[in-house]
Order: structure tokens, then sequence, then C-alpha cells
């Protein structure tokens, strides 16, 4: 009886996994795709649209964190105090 009652409480906890992506939304192409990178002293936040690098935020462990933006047709890039993506950035917490 509590075979039956541990596997019954197994399904009802599994069954809603299986209908997640019916909820889940797609991705938008254009939506930017963060990696981030651990150094020894900064961090590091790769923003990739449409496969693209567009630009990386650099976050030092002391100090203020910069943006770099990679130049056109370089391999270069240009430091800037503010981000050049526009999608939203709204702060929800913070602590």
């Amino acid at each position: 009886m509590r075979y039956r009652s541990l596997l019954l409480a197994a399904l009802l906890t599994l069954s809603p996994l299986s209908h997640a992506e019916e909820f889940l939304p797609g991705f938008d192409a254009d939506e930017p795709v963060v990696t981030i990178r651990h150094g020894d002293d900064k961090t590091y936040y790769e923003y990739h649209v449409a496969g693209e690098l567009k630009e990386i935020k650099v976050v030092p462990r002391s100090g203020s964190p910069y943006y770099l933006i990679p130049v056109l047709g370089s391999e270069k890039f240009i430091r800037t105090a503010e981000s050049q993506l526009l999608v939203p950035k709204w702060i929800l917490f913070r602590w």
C-alpha cells in the first residue's frame, strides 16, 4: 500500500513537467543571449544578438563596471561607461 502511495505521489509530481513546454514562451532570435564568465578579478557578461557579439560588460572586483563594444570589421574594442544595447534593463531586486 505504501509503495502505491509513493508511486502515485511521484507521478503527480512529475506530470506537470511533461506539459511545461506548452506554457513556456519561445525565444526570439533578436533577444540577447548572455554568457557569464568569471575571471580572477573580473566578471565578464558577453551579450550576443542573433549570434553576433554586441558588447561585453566587465565588472571588476573593485571599481566601476564598463562596456567593451566591438569595432565593425576589426578585432578591436571601444571602452565605454554605458551600454549600447537597446533592451529593457529593469532592476527588480538589488542586495
